[in-house]
C-alpha cells in the first residue's frame, strides 16, 4: 500500500531534476507575478492569475488582449479532465462509497470573465459559468476528491449560471502607486501601496481567502480538492462553490488582512442560500504577512479563523437517537438547530525557493462536532506541495508538480459514519477508520498560446477514512484553454 502511495510523489522528483531557468511565475505568468511582490494587489485566487494579462504579446492565451480600451474586461476559459481507475480492493461499500470496481468520467467547466470600469477605482465584474461531465463515482467517497472542477450534487442540473456578480472599490491610503497587471478580479493597473478594497456581491470565497500560487488551481496545477483548498475550512458555499459575500481587505507593503460575511447554504450542500442572517450566516477573518526571510525570496503567512452560524446537525444526537433505537441508522440531518455554531482554524505558508520552485504548507481544524456543511467532510488536515517551473528545461510555460495531504475526522464524525450514517459525500456503511492519505503529481505542457495539456497521477490511500477498501490508483488527462 505505502509503495502505491509513493508512485505518484517518485515519478514527479525523479523527473524534475534537469536544468535551471527562470520560473514560469517570473516570467510566463506575468499576472501571478505581479501577486508575488510585496507592494502587489492583494493575492487573489490562483484561477484569476492564470488568465491573460491585459495588452502587449501575451503568449499564454488565445487572445492577446483583454481589457479593451481600457475599460472593459473580456476573456474565457475551458478546463477538461478526464480520469480513471481500475479495481480495487473493496470488501463491502455503501450508499455514498467510491467504488470498487474500475471506472471513467469526463467533466469540463466554461467560464466567461467579463468587467467594467465605472470609475477610476470602482468597476463591475460579471462572470458565466457552464459545468457538465460528472466526477468518479458521483463525487462520493473521498473526502480529498481528485477533480475540484466536479458539481458535488450529481441531481443538479447542467447549464449556464451566474458565477460572479461583484463591486470591486479600492480606497487609496497612500499616494504611492504599485504596478499591476489587470486580470478578471481587478481591472486596475495600478494601485495604491496603502489600500482599502472592498467587495460585495456574488463571489466565491476562495477567490480572496486561503489562496496560494502552488495550491489553489485546478486548471494548470492540482485538481484536489484538499490540495486547491484548505479541506477543513468549511468555507460558506452553495453548491457549485458559489455565495453572496461583502469583504474588506486592508493591504500595505509586508501586512494585510481581510474579513468576509458571507451567506449560507440551507442544508449542507444545497443550492439555495439562506437569507436569514439573525440565525445563518459566516465570518471568515484571515491576515496575511509577508516577512523578508529570504532575500529575492518571498514568503507569504495566512493564518486563517472563521466561524458559522447555520441549520447544521449534531452527530452525537444522531448518534444517541440510534443507540437509543429511535432510528434505524444515525441521520444528523434530523437534528438540525438554527443558530448552531461551527468555528474553524487554519495556516497557509507560501515560500519562494532557490532554482525556480515554490512550496506550501497547509494546516486546517474545526470543531468536527456538528455536520460538515458546505465543502467536504475534513475535521483536521495537513498538506504540503511543490512546483518547479519549466524554465529549467528550457519550457518556462510548463510546470510540474507533486502534494500530499493526510485528512482526519473527529471522533464525533467518524463514529457517526462506522454506525452506518451518512454525510453529503461520505458513508460506506461501516467504517475501519484510518487517515484518508492522497498524493497527486502533474505536469503540465503548454501546447500553443493558450492552450495546455496535462497528465496527473493521484493515489488515495483508506478512501473514506476507511482502511478496509483501497489503495485507489487514479490517473488523469487535462486540456485546457484560455482565451
Amino acid at each position: 500500500m505505502h509503495r502505491l502511495f509513493l508512485i505518484s510523489v517518485m515519478i514527479c522528483l525523479t523527473s524534475s531534476g534537469r536544468s535551471q531557468t527562470q520560473p514560469a511565475w517570473a516570467d510566463g505568468d506575468k499576472t501571478a507575478q505581479k501577486s508575488q511582490t510585496i507592494d502587489s494587489t492583494a493575492q487573489v485566487s490562483q484561477e484569476a492569475q492564470d488568465q491573460p494579462v491585459a495588452d502587449g504579446d501575451n503568449k499564454t492565451s488565445i487572445f492577446p488582449k483583454h481589457l479593451i480600451a481600457n475599460r472593459y474586461w473580456l476573456s474565457g476559459q475551458a478546463n477538461f479532465i478526464f480520469q480513471a481507475h481500475g479495481p480495487f480492493h473493496s470488501p463491502y461499500q455503501g450508499t455514498n462509497s467510491f467504488v470498487g470496481y474500475g471506472e471513467t468520467a469526463n467533466s469540463r467547466l466554461m467560464t466567461l470573465y467579463t468587467g467594467v470600469k465605472i470609475a477610476s477605482r470602482t468597476e463591475i465584474l460579471f462572470d458565466l459559468e457552464e459545468a457538465g461531465g460528472g466526477g468518479l463515482s458521483a463525487a462520493l467517497g473521498l473526502a480529498g476528491f481528485t477533480n475540484l472542477d466536479v458539481v458535488r450534487n450529481p441531481e443538479l442540473g447542467q447549464g449556464v449560471y451566474i458565477s460572479r456578480f461583484m463591486l470591486h472599490q479600492t480606497i487609496a491610503l497612500s499616494s504611492n502607486q504599485v504596478d499591476t497587471e489587470p486580470n478578471p478580479f481587478n481591472l486596475q493597473g495600478s494601485l495604491p501601496s496603502k489600500r482599502i478594497e472592498l467587495r460585495v456581491g456574488k463571489m466565491s470565497l476562495v477567490d480572496f481567502f486561503d489562496v496560494n500560487a502552488v495550491g489553489s488551481d485546478s486548471h494548470l496545477q492540482f485538481t484536489n480538492w484538499t490540495v486547491d483548498n484548505n479541506g477543513a475550512y468549511d468555507y460558506a458555499a452553495d453548491t457549485r462553490g458559489y455565495t453572496y459575500a461583502a469583504i474588506v481587505e486592508y493591504q500595505s507593503q509586508k501586512f494585510g488582512v481581510r474579513f468576509g460575511e458571507a451567506l449560507l447554504p440551507t442544508v449542507a450542500n444545497g443550492i439555495d442560500l439562506d437569507w436569514t442572517l439573525s440565525q445563518s450566516r459566516a465570518e471568515n477573518l484571515e491576515l496575511e504577512f509577508r516577512p523578508s526571510w529570504f532575500k529575492n525570496l518571498a514568503t507569504y503567512i495566512r493564518p486563517l479563523a472563521y466561524l458559522n452560524h447555520g441549520n447544521m446537525g449534531s452527530y452525537a444526537q444522531a448518534i444517541n437517537a440510534y443507540q437509543q433505537g429511535i432510528t434505524p441508522t444515525p441521520d444528523v440531518t434530523l437534528y438540525r438547530h438554527p443558530d448552531t455554531l461551527k468555528q474553524g482554524f487554519g495556516l497557509n505558508v507560501e515560500q519562494e525557493l532557490p532554482a525556480h520552485m515554490r512550496a506550501y504548507f497547509r494546516g486546517g481544524w474545526n470543531e468536527g462536532k456538528h455536520e460538515s456543511f458546505c465543502y467536504t467532510e475534513v475535521n483536521n488536515t495537513f498538506s504540503g506541495g511543490l512546483i518547479i517551473a519549466g524554465n529549467r528545461w528550457s519550457r518556462k510555460n510548463d510546470k510540474i508538480g507533486t502534494a500530499v495531504v493526510s485528512n482526519g475526522l473527529s471522533t464525533d464524525h467518524r463514529d457517526y459514519l462506522a454506525d452506518g450514517g451518512l454525510g453529503f459525500l461520505l458513508g460506506d456503511g461501516r467504517l475501519n477508520y484510518g487517515r484518508e492519505f492522497v498524493s497527486e503529481s502533474f505536469y503540465n505542457a503548454q501546447i500553443w498560446r493558450g492552450l495546455y495539456g496535462a497528465a496527473q497521477l493521484s493515489v488515495v490511500a483508506n478512501p473514506g477514512y476507511n482502511r478496509d477498501r483501497g489503495p485507489a490508483v487514479i490517473p488523469g488527462l487535462r486540456l485546457h484553454v484560455d482565451f
